[in-house]
């Protein structure tokens, strides 16, 4: 099971100001705790929405829109990317992980499952997805 744990955006995140030393140490043991465990796949912080830009579909039909984004609370400034056995470890996990913005800061994270491709009835889409899953080169 994969899950997305996503850290919630705040002004601080969005005005692009660096975390400091001690929650980046704090946040690398915890992302070393998850590799050592065999259970990271990928984590990053994002860039505010500034260097950002959306695609609005109106009709089918893209626009695209440049950032900053005005609803902080609606973004995203971070993610790790998760592989465990059951939705409690996922669970565990996500208790574990460093308040986003220290402990001084209110922050949020919210944690979401993946869809795998078994999930989806089998057909020809599914399939032609499966056949170019990442790392089926």
């Amino acid at each position: 099971m994969r899950f997305m744990i996503m850290v919630r955006a705040n002004a601080v995140s969005e005005s692009g100001t660096m975390p400091e030393e001690s929650l980046m140490a704090a946040m690398a043991t915890y992302h070393e705790q998850l590799a050592k465990a065999g259970a990271l796949l990928d984590a990053n912080g994002l860039k505010p929405s500034a260097h950002g830009f959306r695609v609005r579909y109106h009709g089918g039909k893209p626009t695209l829109i440049n950032g900053p984004f005005a609803e902080t609370k609606a973004l995203i400034a971070g993610y790790t990317l998760i592989q465990t056995r059951s939705r409690e470890e996922a669970m565990e996990w996500a208790r574990r992980f460093p308040a986003p913005f220290g402990a001084e800061m209110e922050g949020e994270i919210e944690v979401r499952q993946l869809f795998e491709l078994d999930d989806f009835s089998p057909n020809e889409a599914v399939q032609r997805f499966k056949d170019i899953e990442v790392g089926n080169h």
